[in-house]
């Protein structure tokens, strides 16, 4: 039993892609079967529509000088990120099936990492956007004090930690040397690796929870006096609690099914069955970039204009000329500058009643 150990945890780099899979329980199909093709279809047309819709915020982005501020960086690095997880799981799809054996492990790390890469800077960027909303709202401006070298560091950091994600599970935490803690998701990724990715984004979700909640509350609390006048106040809470919503809801949507798969499968192995289901949740995490610059782009009144000019002058073949533009900030923006118009009056008042002596 002990010299039976020590082979099985012996470091062998002449293993290939196809030992693993089978030491896992997870077969390559030997030619393309229904289910391949179904998830296929699924998962190319869903790149299609993150690679289209997230273009689309980047040019607009480029093309329209209302968005050169922190905030718009920031989206604008987050659908480059989603359009590079639209691409990687492109190439995902492409190489899976019946083509898995075919894969050298260095090319299969490389499949997995780019995809690890873009996941992992989609979700930092959305907690720097959430950071970003909560330091502007707080301190009631209408855009962030970052400046441009700022922000632009900000997006080499995200890059920065996302490739390294991407690169620790083929160079120092796999388990080619300790096949008794291969994932059966992903074959040669450790179980262990697995718990860790896991569960550091579910933290980064409860801590952007933690940030909209406590936005939240801000701003009721500065609207308290001004909504027991003003309707159009309490709809711009309502605004503010929707947005909120559709953030975190369709975070939660997206992910959860994703990050419980690889968190059962870390925790259980082959126990957790996380095959059956797990091609398809890695669907709907990567539907997230796609709601991505639905919620944060198309709520916003001067990019959805500035979206119909790209497509009718594309259309037109770049004659359509483009419109005036028109300052339209984001939901959380407006909101900002009630806020700050309701402390002018507020203080105003109490200087009033200083002045009077009351």
């Amino acid at each position: 039993m002990a010299l039976e150990t020590s082979v099985w945890n012996t470091c062998d780099k002449s293993r290939n892609v196809s030992f693993f899979y089978n030491l896992s329980g997870k077969l390559i199909s030997e030619e393309w079967t229904p289910r391949d093709l179904i998830v296929m279809g699924l998962g190319l047309t869903v790149c299609l529509m993150i690679v289209l819709a997230n273009l689309l915020v980047m040019v607009a982005i480029f093309m329209n000088n209302r968005f050169h501020f922190p905030i718009y960086y920031l989206l604008g690095n987050m659908a480059f990120a989603d359009l590079f997880a639209g691409m990687a799981y492109a190439n995902l799809m492409l190489n899976t099936g019946p083509r898995t054996r075919t894969l050298s492990k260095g090319q299969w790390y490389i499949r997995n990492a780019l995809l690890d890469i873009s996941l992992t800077a989609s979700v930092a960027n959305l907690l720097a956007v959430a950071l970003e909303r909560h330091q502007t709202i707080i301190t009631m401006q209408l855009h962030s004090n970052m400046t441009k070298r700022r922000v632009v560091v900000l997006m080499v950091c995200i890059w920065a930690v996302s490739i390294i994600m991407g690169l620790v599970p083929s160079t120092i935490w796999n388990c080619e040397c300790n096949v008794e803690d291969c994932s059966t998701v992903a074959p040669l990724y450790s179980r262990r690796f697995l718990i860790f990715w896991a569960v550091l984004n579910l933290l980064t979700f409860f801590i952007m929870v933690a940030i909209y909640t406590r936005i939240f509350i801000y701003v009721k609390y500065q609207t308290r006096y001004a909504s027991r006048h003003s309707t159009e106040m309490r709809q711009t809470v309502f605004n503010l609690m929707k947005t909120i919503s559709m953030v975190l809801g369709a975070f939660i949507i997206c992910w959860t099914p994703g990050l419980m798969t690889l968190l059962l499968d870390g925790l259980l192995g082959k126990a957790s069955h996380a095959n059956d289901y797990e091609k398809f949740c890695l669907v709907i995490a990567e539907c997230n970039s796609v709601v991505n610059p639905i919620i944060y782009s198309l709520r916003d009144d001067e990019m959805r204009r500035t979206f119909k000019w790209i497509l009718c002058r594309f259309c037109h073949g770049g004659k359509q000329r483009k419109p005036s533009p028109v300052a339209s900030p984001l939901p959380e923006e407006t909101l900002v500058q009630k806020s700050e118009d309701i402390c002018l009056e507020t203080n105003h008042k109490e200087d009033m009643q200083t002045r009077l002596g009351v």
